[in-house]
């Protein structure tokens, strides 16, 4: 198969129909065999049952459906753990993303070796404040990620399937999902200029609050990146040297004490010093720290996750 595209879906029952007949009718006309993956994500508004209808329609329609609203980055990873095409798709299903978009995105990935293309929407038809806030946001996301894309928030991106089936998506990371990849060995990334269309039906799932948020999520992926497999590294030595240091201002204002006593000179009781009570916090601190990085270190090595928990149907996957 050629191409899967992931839709994770909230509350968007009146843009379904439409964006299934652009994306079949841009498909046929490329000659590109291909299948939809639909992911409801807890929708309210009757989307699930648009998806079964169109399913029982179109054999090129798969389905899976949330117990509830989960993210989108839990949508895109079940679509990615259970789409098959050599180049995968992600879009938006509010029709601000095209489907005219994906020959040139599949062409990019399958025929110039591209393990990623991301879309970028030069011209957006956003709010004033939401342009500058997303200027803001990948701004310092390109300079901490030395990925040079414009667009980390796009949702219209082409991956090579490998891709997908060597990173696992969580928490609100899907932003991060060229960082993530890039760091799985994934480094040849690029980009493509994309239309941004007007919303059409509905309204915005996303607030102000989502780059608020980025930056604090950009740290935790280099976080769980750098230090997820070893987090001793991180905390052993900081612990290490908060406990080396406290030990140290101890030993040197005991010392300090002994010396006085020893030449009969009055001193200052070591209760009476805060460099003391100092030192005390840090040899704690550097003992808690490195419990902290011993008891990670076990977690990380015995934790198994189960990513298919929050999955409450799967529509048109044979058998399931």
């Amino acid at each position: 198969m050629d191409i899967s595209i992931v839709i994770p879906a909230y509350n968007e029952a009146e843009s379904i129909p439409e964006l299934t007949e652009w994306i079949s009718r841009v498909m046929q006309e490329n000659n590109l065999s291909y299948e939809i993956l639909y992911i409801d994500d807890g929708s309210t508004d009757g989307s699930w049952q648009t998806i079964e209808r169109l399913a029982d329609a179109n054999g090129h329609i798969k389905g899976i459906k949330f117990k509830r609203n989960f993210g989108k980055s839990a949508g895109l990873n079940a679509g990615f753990d259970n789409c098959s095409g050599d180049v995968v798709i992600t879009m938006d299903a509010d029709l601000q993303d095209s489907p005219d978009e994906i020959p040139a995105l599949y062409n990019k990935v399958k025929n110039e070796g591209y393990d990623i293309v991301s879309g970028w929407k030069k011209k957006r038809h956003d709010p004033f404040i939401k342009n500058i806030s997303s200027k803001l946001f990948n701004r310092v996301t390109r300079f901490f990620s030395s990925i040079k894309i414009h667009d980390f928030n796009c949702g219209l991106k082409a991956y090579r399937i490998e891709v997908v089936k060597s990173i696992k998506v969580q928490g609100e990371m899907h932003r991060y999902i060229p960082l993530m990849a890039k760091w799985a060995g994934f480094t040849k990334i690029g980009e493509l200029v994309v239309q941004h269309q007007k919303r059409k039906y509905g309204k915005t799932k996303y607030g102000i609050e989502r780059f608020l948020f980025g930056f604090l999520d950009l740290l935790s992926i280099i976080f769980v990146a750098k230090f997820g497999k070893r987090p001793m590294h991180l905390f052993g030595t900081i612990g290490t040297l908060s406990f080396v240091s406290g030990f140290l201002i101890a030993a040197w204002i005991s010392y300090d004490k002994l010396a006085h006593i020893h030449d009969a000179v009055k001193a200052r009781d070591v209760v009476d010093r805060p460099l003391f009570y100092l030192a005390l916090v840090a040899i704690i601190l550097g003992m808690q720290l490195f419990l902290a990085g011993f008891l990670a270190e076990m977690l990380s090595r015995n934790n198994v996750e189960k990513d298919q928990h929050h999955i409450a149907t799967k529509l048109g996957f044979g058998g399931e």
